[in-house]
């Protein structure tokens, strides 16, 4: 028998987390049901990239928990959290530009290795069978994200909007449960960031991996997303689905612009 799983994949209960004496995230609570598209937005300095550094290990809770799948990970160091099946990409783009499209996917797909990286790396005995294993992986997410021609291109030659999708792949290539795309249409044009968008619902709709996000870019957020947090100066002020925010007269004032401007919000970056 299978053991039910939680209708919600992230939970985060009470969260606090201060810098000497600036609070940037305070009291917070919300969930991710499993499944979904759900963005975090809110003005600059609002305390998003830190609630993403919160949930995957990268600064510790000093209040609060996190729980996921059902398990706490709380205090998880990064590459535990990792392996419980969140991944996340960065706000600039981090890659190993000298090394191939297809070498940095496998860079992802090492956390999932028996062997590990340097034993792989060192050519060990018996790593050869898991290394074309993990080539043939990394190969799969490169198609899925549209970059399996490139596989042997170098990454630093790539342009923007595909050097942020090489970052998507590098982290599908750890098969997780949940995705952390943290500002991914950031600096690219229109065009570029309506093919991300479509490979984002792609990712949700057939990998069935839930995706949490930040964005500025109010229009892709509003057209791709089943959910909303907004947070302000650490708080969260309103939550809900993307008419339902647009409409929120305290979100309108912090952040989304004047009234009469509609449910379309400015980016004030």
């Amino acid at each position: 028998m299978t053991q039910d799983r939680p209708d919600n994949i992230l939970e985060v209960a009470s969260l606090s987390k201060a810098f000497g004496g600036l609070l940037a995230v305070f009291d917070l609570d919300f969930a991710v049901p499993r499944g979904i598209i759900k963005a975090i937005i809110g003005p600059n300095g609002a305390g998003k990239t830190t609630l993403f550094n919160l949930i995957a290990g990268f600064y510790p809770v000093d209040a609060g928990r996190i729980v996921f799948d059902g398990r706490p990970i709380t205090g998880l160091k990064p590459h535990q959290i990792a392996r419980r099946g969140i991944a996340r990409t960065f706000q600039t783009v981090e890659l190993f530009r000298e090394m191939t499209v297809l070498e940095n996917v496998m860079v992802g797909r090492h956390i999932r290795s028996r062997q590990g990286a340097v034993s792989l790396g060192l050519k060990l005995p018996g790593t050869r069978r898991e290394e074309a294993a993990i080539k043939e992986k990394a190969r799969y997410f490169l198609d899925f994200i549209g970059l399996g021609r490139k596989a042997d291109d170098e990454a630093g030659g790539l342009p923007l909007g595909e050097q942020k999708l090489l970052e998507f792949a590098r982290a599908l290539a750890a098969e997780p449960e949940m995705l952390l795309l943290d500002e991914p249409a950031a600096g690219l044009n229109e065009t570029e960031t309506a093919e991300l968008a479509a490979v984002i619902r792609r990712i949700r709709s057939e990998l069935g991996v839930t995706v949490l996000l930040i964005e500025h870019d109010m229009k892709m957020i509003m057209g791709l997303c089943d959910r909303l947090v907004v947070l302000n100066f650490g708080r969260t002020i309103a939550r809900g689905t993307p008419a339902e925010v647009g409409a929120n007269p305290e979100v309108i004032e912090a952040y989304l612009g004047r009234p009469n401007e509609g449910c379309v919000p400015k980016d004030k970056t």
